[in-house]
């Protein structure tokens, strides 16, 4: 019998998959942080933590392992990986990849071992692969490489357009009322105080009143989540063409909570038109599995064989965790 082993390493927490050669689940374990850039030692103690529960689990060690396959955010160029080689290679596998996360995550939403993966969720980050297997990342790398928005930013920006509308600055929203609300505040005034005397960040949960107040009309919160979409197409279209898949068909796969939970169609639209101008044979899809699962099929792929529709079949409904 053969095994295959997938990782996801994200920022807030690792996911570690094991599955026999009929895609039947042995083993699963779960951890913390997995970015190196966040905390080195916490993520090698964390991807070690979560391997080692799932080994346990189905009974296995390192060297029953067909392939390991290791999706790793922070895994973005080179001085990254020369710190998780070393990290990934002291866990004791015959034969591992490592790769950045984006990839699983464009893996798991795909049928095609090609595609565009855009993901928004506390961050942005964005990746693709063509048919002839040419690789090519953009962004990730904050506002001041050429980001914007993700959860955290968004959130700044629902708290911005707040203390705007107080001082005149910006039209009345209803983003107002909705964020005093979240944070426990009466009033403005009393928010900025604390805020700028304590040097207080809002929290990401904040991104999520965007869409409530997108979804009752407001202008403000609309224009922002428009922002947000029409970055989001510029990047995909910039992949898509650095790429050369212009006049191809193939999979946009849309990550990240902002983009897969957010509510209303207030993002969607913006990306799709930006892509459907460049390639109109190209579509969008969201992710509907977890993106473990995408490192467990690129660990069958990566052994030498093509991913067998049984393995794809078996895995290709589990879109919570916590059910495998």
């Amino acid at each position: 019998m053969k095994y295959y082993l997938g990782v996801d390493g994200g920022g807030s927490k690792t996911y570690t998959l094991i599955i026999d050669e009929h895609g039947t689940i042995v083993g699963k374990g779960k951890s913390g942080n997995g970015n190196h850039q966040t905390e080195y030692n916490a993520a090698k103690r964390n991807i070690r933590e979560s391997v080692e529960m799932a080994l346990r689990q189905a009974g296995l060690a390192q060297e029953d392992i067909e392939f390991a396959y290791f999706g790793l955010a922070g895994a973005d160029r080179e001085i990254d990986y020369k710190i998780l080689r070393p990290m990934i290679a002291e866990l004791g596998f015959p034969r591992h990849q490592i790769n950045c996360d984006t990839m699983i995550a464009l893996r798991a939403g795909t049928n095609r071992p090609y595609g565009v993966v855009l993901i928004c969720g506390t961050g942005t980050n964005s990746a693709g692969v063509n048919a002839q297997g040419q690789f090519y990342q953009c962004g990730g790398f904050s506002y001041q490489f050429g980001d914007f928005g993700g959860g955290g930013s968004l959130s700044v920006e629902a708290f911005r357009a707040v203390i705007r509308a107080w001082e005149g600055r910006e039209q009345p929203t209803l983003l107002t009322q909705l964020v005093l609300n979240d944070l426990g505040y009466d009033n403005v005034q009393t928010l900025f105080d604390d805020y700028l005397d304590h040097n207080k960040t809002p929290p990401i949960r904040v991104a999520k009143l965007l869409f409530q107040a997108a979804s009752q009309g407001d202008a403000v919160a609309k224009d922002i989540l428009r922002k947000q979409g029409e970055e989001l197409g510029i990047t995909a279209s910039a992949v898509i063409k650095r790429l050369g898949m212009e006049g191809e068909s193939f999979d946009v796969v849309l990550a990240g909570s902002i983009i897969t939970r957010g509510e209303g169609d207030f993002i969607h639209a913006y990306i799709e038109q930006a892509v459907r101008e460049i390639s109109p044979g190209a579509s969008l899809v969201k992710l509907q599995v977890e993106p473990v699962v995408g490192a467990v099929w690129l660990a069958v792929e990566a052994s030498g064989i093509a991913l067998p529709e049984q393995i794809y079949n078996q895995l290709n409904s589990i879109s919570d965790y916590s059910l495998v």
